[in-house]
């Protein structure tokens, strides 16, 4: 029975089925007899039906069987596929949800209690999440613990064209008493699936988002982070996928978490060979006591499935995040090309400094001028002045009232640097109010970059610093403003907070990020926000929502930036990718590079210079004029364009990557080699998503079916040199 006006989502109201559609996929659940919600199927889109018939039963050895089955030994919640798995109760695998009452008990016996739908998408209060207006249908599932008295209601939003269904919980104390929260998912996924792979996206510093990919073996495999960011060192993001899936084929499974704090990413492969996936905030140090009333929301999850390998998941995660996550001024708008002062001065420079640095790049593009660290306080190196947000007049006279005005006479934008969550012991701030930082009375603090984390839960602390930086921006024409957040969370302890409440600091500190994000987008609609975590220790969904871009890593080096940049390619766009070009040899690792071939990889994210550029050649110079021309005409097609993956940089000697106009009458094909060898192989790359019915010009020349393109190829040039680079702009005819 078709729910009347509703597209996306189907009820059977008889058999209490619930069906999500989307264009390509198919996903379904059930409340059986006994008000346990199975999972019944999420694949590639069917017909309907009740996909309950998939669930076999039997008797397994120590799988107890609930108490209303009687001696009905085959039904065990230790073998069934749930919805949102129990805890305590039978159900011995990784569980979605645990709360403890005063009996002191954690257990959680989730009941079928009814449902609501209604068209337009779910909001999540304090919570970042994908938004839309009627494209989205969503469902709410109610389920109840009668025994502890508590109701969790599981949300479901469906965006057909994009593939897309998102999840969120809900948990409500509805007792009389107090409850502990101590574990409480976002998302629980049972596949029947008997053999799988588990690719998570790991690294470090200077090495972000580099995919793993391993075979589920028995037991559980997880990421996570415990560090009160996302980290550089696991990504949110995750896939399930058959062992043969690749870019172009194969079932695979794409769920992120919009969060940016500490979180779990488990995957279990069980005694009968499925396989279950959890994904939600970490449960380490998480306790929230409910009082009754009260509720607790988990961050937003979302899922996509593609039955067409991981390019057509990537696309879709692509589109969603950029038609529907990133809520900014820039949305539809083309973004600056900025030059950043950070690598060519460090803290050493003052007002005339930067401007002659920005004299360097007037006439060649260059459209924002940023000026990074070391502009206030006695902010002279890492070890000071953080938490005072006064401009140190000795470095720039008259303040940024009368720096921003000499930037602007260049034809330039003006932009800073803040680090707002910090702060240094030096610090007037801390002189005055040593507890907003966090900490245990009496223990030493660990320091990370000789700096101390603000206690962001307490809203009189957000409240102090936000005077402070609406001061500064209200003090000049500040277009762009760089977030960044240098060190991980650790002494996670505050003074606001009861010794049995202690367990909700670092949920709450997220939160209080958020929160300060959304007053600066209330505040100042027009500013550009760049998210930035030592570069790309807290990329994820959840900045995305308030920054449209994140600096990508501080690695800046163009080779180790291929890899960078496509392991996050698997879920972010192009156009969240903070990347610039730099100095040659570059600063982190040495490497030498052409300018040309460090401006191929640049242009594969939101482009832009961390070099004095007045130090150039005038050869440099009318590269980098040429540069941001290119970029420039071609910001639609780079940025909003169907993106493909053509290589592996990991694996592969050259790494390429091509973009693809929505009607595919346009393309750019971007090439970068590795070092290079006596006799070379001979060797073709094959192009992707082009009309196989078209013909193409390259570089302006020639008329190349799409099909010949695509299937046989077109042939690579032998290089004549390391790390040589090329770009081929492919135009219907």
């Amino acid at each position: 029975v078709k729910s009347e006006g509703f597209l996306m989502i189907v009820l059977d109201n008889e058999k209490r089925i619930f069906t999500l559609q989307t264009r390509n996929t198919t996903y379904q659940m059930k409340a059986d007899r006994h008000n346990i919600l199975l999972h019944t199927y999420y694949g590639p889109r069917l017909l309907g039906g009740d996909l309950s018939c998939l669930i076999q039963y039997a008797d397994r050895g120590f799988s107890p069987n609930p108490n209303e089955v009687g001696d009905e030994r085959d039904y065990s919640l230790d073998t069934l596929p749930q919805e949102y798995s129990s805890c305590g109760v039978g159900d011995f695998r990784i569980p979605s949800v645990e709360f403890s009452p005063e009996d002191g008990s954690r257990l959680a016996d989730l009941r079928y209690e009814g449902f609501a739908l209604y068209r337009g998408k779910y909001r999540l209060e304090g919570l970042p999440a994908f938004w839309g207006g009627d494209e989205w249908e969503t469902l709410v599932i109610r389920m109840k613990d009668d025994a502890a008295k508590m109701s969790v209601e599981l949300y479901y939003g469906v965006l057909e064209d994009r593939d897309l269904i998102t999840r969120a919980v809900r948990v409500v104390n509805q007792g009389t008493g107090p409850v502990r929260l101590l574990r409480c998912a976002s998302l629980c996924l049972d596949f029947q699936q008997d053999s799988m792979d588990f690719i998570t996206f790991d690294g470090c510093h200077t090495m972000e988002r580099c995919p793993n990919r391993t075979p589920l073996r028995p037991g559980i495999q997880s990421v996570n982070s415990l560090r009160g960011t996302s980290s550089h060192h696991h990504n949110p993001f995750v896939i399930l996928c058959g062992h043969e899936a690749n870019e172009d084929y194969g079932l695979c499974y794409g769920a992120m978490l919009v969060y940016s704090g500490n979180f779990q990413a488990a995957a279990e492969r069980t005694q009968l060979e499925n396989n279950r996936l959890v994904l939600g905030v970490d449960p380490y140090n998480f306790c929230f006591t409910l009082a009754p009333g009260e509720s607790f929301t988990a961050p937003e999850a979302a899922l996509v499935c593609s039955p067409n390998g991981f390019g057509q998941m990537s696309r879709q995660f692509h589109r969603a995040m950029r038609e529907n996550l990133i809520r900014d001024p820039y949305h539809g708008k083309r973004r600056p090309v900025l030059m950043n002062n950070w690598e060519a001065t460090y803290f050493d420079f003052t007002a005339d400094k930067l401007v002659e640095i920005a004299k360097g790049g007037a006439g060649l593009g260059i459209e924002l001028f940023v000026m990074d660290d070391g502009w206030f306080g006695t902010r002279d190196t890492d070890m000071t002045g953080l938490g005072d947000w006064d401009v140190n007049e000795k470095k720039l006279p008259g303040g940024l009232e009368a720096l921003a005005p000499r930037i602007k006479a260049l034809g330039m934008d003006f932009g800073l640097w803040i680090e707002p969550e910090m702060v240094s012991e030096n610090s007037r701030l801390y002189q005055e109010h040593p507890d907003w930082a966090l900490g245990v009375p009496g223990r030493p603090q660990a320091r990370g970059r000789s700096q101390l984390v603000l206690d962001f839960s307490r809203k009189e602390v957000r409240d102090s610093i936000y005077e402070a930086i609406r001061k500064i921006l209200d003090s000049a024409n500040i277009a762009y403003l760089k977030w960044d957040m240098n060190r991980s969370l650790s002494d996670v302890w505050s003074a606001a907070l009861p010794s049995g409440r202690q367990g909700e600091v670092y949920h709450r500190y997220v939160l209080g990020v958020y929160d300060f994000l959304e007053r600066l987008r209330r505040d100042y609609p027009d500013l550009l926000i760049e998210g930035c975590s030592g570069g790309g220790g807290r990329f994820d969904a959840g900045m995305l929502y308030y920054t449209p871009q994140i600096w990508c890593s501080d690695n800046t080096d163009a080779i180790d930036r291929l890899r960078i940049q496509y392991g996050t390619s698997f879920c972010y766009p192009v156009s969240s990718m903070g990347a610039h070009i730099s100095v040659s040899p570059n600063e982190q690792n040495g490497r030498v590079t052409s300018l040309e071939t460090r401006g191929v990889a640049a242009m594969s994210g939101t482009f832009g210079y961390e070099m004095d550029l007045g130090r150039c050649t005038p050869e440099e110079r009318e590269t980098v004029k040429k540069q941001t021309a290119f970029f420039k005409a071609h910001y639609d097609l780079i940025q909003k364009g169907d993106y493909y993956r053509l290589s592996d940089p990991f694996k592969d000697p050259c790494t390429a990557w091509e973009q693809v106009s929505e009607d595919r009458r346009e393309a750019l094909v971007s090439i970068v080699c590795g070092p290079t060898q006596a006799a070379v192989p001979f060797r073709r790359l094959r192009l992707k998503g082009l009309d196989p019915a078209l013909c193409y010009a390259v570089n302006g020349e020639g008329a190349y079916p799409g099909d010949v393109l695509m299937y046989a190829g077109w042939p690579l040039p032998i290089p004549r040199g390391d790390y040589q680079s090329l770009q081929l702009y492919l135009t219907a005819l």
